[in-house]
């Protein structure tokens, strides 16, 4: 008996899908998403640099949580479209005209829509071509080998849906492990940032709104619109200060916000105080970045190297 017909209307007649087979890529489609978000904050905050943040994004993650149950049908719905019903329509048209069994069919079809909407998403955002079309088709996957079964055993909409929320807890067993081991197996390699001689260091770094710090090799420096730290007894409840002027840079490793290596900056007359601009980015990329204020709330600004 094939993958299809044991619905008692034969849908698999059609290439089209039935209110029942939409019903059921939603329920799972986003029952995986809360397994599938934290696999990505794991690599996410594993590989990236979180630029001295406190919690790493814990704290948006727990209000996606709390609004996981509005939000997870609307998501299921918008990836039931996307990904997992083109691809029951793609497997029921290879089993239509090719051999071999059903299952096979909707494992293969979910490559399609991810091709599809991965190297357009690869192109105009610069994501990895491979990671994209693969994560898309993870995505597509146990929801389009879902609607299958659920056909296979005739549940009702109501039984869909308890039955995926249950899913969606067991999914997350496996996440959970997953990621751990990855990061311990260095599967996922941690985030490190790069290390930078003073001759790499010396040069125009620039920001955002005009601000520009220039170091030069000799250990002096100049600044325009580029925030610090604001003067000791400011009676202004500031986060920073924007100063103009001059004084001296040198590579400084130890700091009272970070422990990684960077810049000291030292602005002369009342142009804020002493602050340290931490290094981040890569090798090829580098940047310069302060977190001024609450550092689960502040204010991050970043520097490139003038012409990056």
């Amino acid at each position: 008996m094939g993958w299809e017909k044991t619905h008692a209307t034969q849908p698999s007649t059609r290439l089209t899908w039935a209110p029942d087979d939409l019903s059921a890529a939603a329920a799972l489609g986003g029952a995986q998403l809360p397994a599938a978000g934290l696999l990505w904050w794991i690599y996410d905050t594993t590989t990236q640099d979180s630029y001295g943040a406190g919690l790493g994004g814990a704290l948006g993650a727990l209000c996606l949580l709390l609004f996981a149950p509005l939000l997870l049908p609307i998501l299921g719905v918008l990836s039931a479209f996307v990904l997992t019903l083109p691809s029951v329509v793609l497997a029921r048209l290879a089993g239509r005209h090719f051999p071999g069994p059903g299952r096979g069919w909707h494992v293969v079809a979910p490559v399609g829509p991810a091709l599809f909407w991965g190297v357009p998403a690869g192109v105009l955002f610069g994501w990895p071509l491979g990671t994209t079309v693969a994560g898309l088709a993870a995505l597509g996957l146990l929801p389009t080998l879902w609607v299958g079964l659920v056909r296979r055993r005739g549940w009702r909409p109501a039984g869909v849906w308890w039955r995926a929320a249950l899913g969606s807890v067991v999914l997350l067993v496996p996440a959970v492990g997953g990621g751990v081991l990855a990061t311990e197996t260095g599967l996922i390699q941690e985030y490190e940032p790069p290390k930078l001689t003073p001759a790499q260091l010396a040069g125009v770094w620039r920001g955002d709104s005009g601000a520009e710090l220039r170091l030069r090799p000799d250990g002096s420096a100049e600044a325009v619109e580029l925030p610090t730290q604001p003067p000791f007894g400011d009676d202004h409840v500031r986060d920073y200060v924007r100063c103009r002027g001059s004084g001296t840079w040198e590579p400084d490793g130890d700091s009272d916000n970070t422990d990684r290596d960077g810049v000291l900056l030292k602005l002369d007359g009342d142009c804020g105080e002493d602050t340290h601009w931490s290094i981040s980015g890569s090798e090829d990329s580098p940047e310069l970045f302060v977190l001024f204020g609450d550092p689960d709330g502040g204010v991050l600004w970043i520097l490139k190297p003038a012409g990056a």
